[in-house]
């Protein structure tokens, strides 16, 4: 197994919408021979990944993965379990659009993912501000996964560290926007709706939608988003 090393390769976690796709554009614009990942986790509808796909060919990923894990078997989750339905007005407390352990399991994979092909930097679109308050989105959360990625992998032992970037973490979800249409990223390709439908169009309804509809009004820039 190669070890990381100075090498440009990075894995990016790639789910289709729209944090995800502005740090893919992030990552290439920083020079890095980006290694798109996706995971199929059993998520309520298929056009995220079919926008993922899009997007790594879009942008110009070296390459791009699905990688099936599904976590319906877990269930717990408006996401992955049909029998709890999405809310569509704002609410208090973690949503039960909480997937549990989905940041941890998808970072995992990551990390292999990242030994496996000798890439020393992963990327995840995780933001801490215009957010659903799932606690796997926290600064204190990528720290300590950092860490894990340390004590866990042949990599950290042998003294090689695998970087976790998280270059939207403090920033709003206008600021998102900004960034990725500097970065010249089509957001009309990107699906952040969690009851999107086969088309890919949005319900408008919500928190995902409710987010990304007032992140574009605060930037100032029209919205491409297709909705049902």
């Amino acid at each position: 197994m190669p070890r990381p090393s100075s090498f440009a390769d990075a894995i990016v976690l790639l789910s289709g919408g729209l944090d995800s796709a502005t740090v893919l554009a992030i990552a290439r614009a920083r020079g890095h021979r980006c290694h798109a990942l996706s995971v199929d986790y059993g998520q309520r509808h298929r056009a995220e990944l079919d926008a993922a796909r899009d997007l790594a060919r879009a942008v110009g990923a070296a390459s791009h993965v699905v990688v099936p894990m599904d976590l319906r078997g877990i269930g717990g989750s408006a996401l992955t379990d049909p029998g709890i339905d999405v809310p569509e007005t704002p609410g208090s407390g973690i949503p039960v659009t909480y997937v549990p352990a989905r940041n941890t399991v998808l970072l995992a994979l990551a990390l292999g993912a990242a030994e496996v092909r000798g890439a020393a930097d992963i990327f995840i679109g995780a933001n801490a501000v215009d957010y659903s308050g799932y606690p796997d989105c926290r600064p204190e959360f990528i720290d300590a996964f950092r860490s894990l990625a340390r004590l866990a992998t042949k990599a950290g032992v042998e003294g090689a560290e695998i970087r976790i970037h998280t270059p939207l973490i403090q920033l709003s979800k206008a600021d998102i926007i900004r960034r990725g249409t500097e970065l010249g990223v089509d957001f009309a390709r990107t699906v952040s709706c969690y009851q999107a439908d086969a088309q890919g169009r949005a319900c408008g309804c919500c928190d995902s939608c409710r987010l990304r509809a007032e992140g574009f009004r605060s930037a100032g820039l029209p919205d491409p988003t297709r909705y049902v």
